[in-house]
């Protein structure tokens, strides 16, 4: 297995990307900060199935974080993703630097309304601008046909199909289903945080979301199904609840019964934030 070709500029990405344009071949782009794991390469698998080439764009992006946030300590392992990008047969891999992807007197950012509202963007109120900042970017320098987002971040993918709904940006977004260990904890780069007797309360999050997502189905109240999913992660181990919201599933208005649904939930276990979801089922 060979590892994919490396570019770390947007005429080299360009460049790659307009040889395959005239060769009639279906690009796709899968978005990553890197510490890949198997829910990455489950992406990738994807793109590679919906297009013949696949850009695997690496960069860990400073704006979506704020300044309490974990960037320098976000996990850089790039030899390593390159390995791992060889098992999945990515073609390219895009490695920017953040000087290159925001020169100086860079100033431009973009705001998505609609599906950004509440949920992460009451705790992290500047993380869907530069989400949707930098996704604008790497579509508008790699112009793939189709890009892979996986529905653990499920906001995020929410707010990516909005703005190229809104951007006319010619990019189908496909969502991924959540990749989970043998225990039902999703896959992320954070986990890597988690010691051992973190991991085991960590496991708890999807099965306690389900089964408030199966209240919520069977006819609770959301109040109360939500209300006791609180109390049962902290009873699991878990320090602190940012939020555990049913929502509408497209638009991620306010849940309402005849609508098909998403319960999401954020939680804090030691200085680790873990984010889920899972979908509320309909009678």
């Amino acid at each position: 297995m060979s590892r994919p070709d490396v570019v770390d500029s947007v005429a080299a990405l360009r460049a790659q990307v307009s040889g395959w344009r005239r060769d009639g071949l279906r690009v796709a782009m899968v978005p990553t900060m890197g510490a890949l794991h198997e829910g990455h390469l489950s992406l990738i698998r994807i793109a590679r199935e919906k297009a013949e080439r696949c850009v695997v764009s690496i960069f860990v992006n400073p704006t979506q974080f704020a300044p309490s946030e974990d960037l320098d300590k976000y996990p850089r392992q790039l030899a390593r993703d390159l390995d791992l990008l060889a098992t999945v047969k990515a073609d390219l891999a895009f490695t920017p630097t953040a000087d290159a992807m925001y020169p100086a007197g860079f100033a431009t950012r973009i705001s998505v309304g609609g599906p950004s509202a509440g949920l992460e963007s009451d705790f992290r109120p500047t993380f869907f601008e530069g989400v949707a900042t930098v996704v604008a970017k790497l579509f508008l320098q790699a112009t793939p046909d189709c890009a892979v987002f996986g529905e653990k971040d499920y906001q995020q993918l929410c707010v990516v199909r909005q703005l190229c709904r809104d951007l006319d940006l010619p990019v189908e977004i496909i969502g991924a289903p959540t990749i989970r260990d043998a225990h039902g904890l999703a896959m992320s780069s954070r986990n890597a945080y988690l010691g051992e007797a973190e991991l085991a309360v960590a496991r708890q999050l999807n099965v306690i979301l389900r089964k408030a997502a199966a209240a919520l189905t069977a006819g609770a109240h959301q109040d109360d199904a939500t209300g006791e999913a609180d109390r049962a992660l902290i009873a699991a181990g878990f320090q602190k609840i940012d939020y555990v919201e049913a929502r509408e599933s497209l638009t991620l208005a306010p849940w309402r019964r005849d609508r098909a649904g998403r319960l999401l939930a954020a939680a804090w276990l030691g200085k680790t934030r873990l984010i889920d979801n899972v979908e509320v089922p309909t009678v």
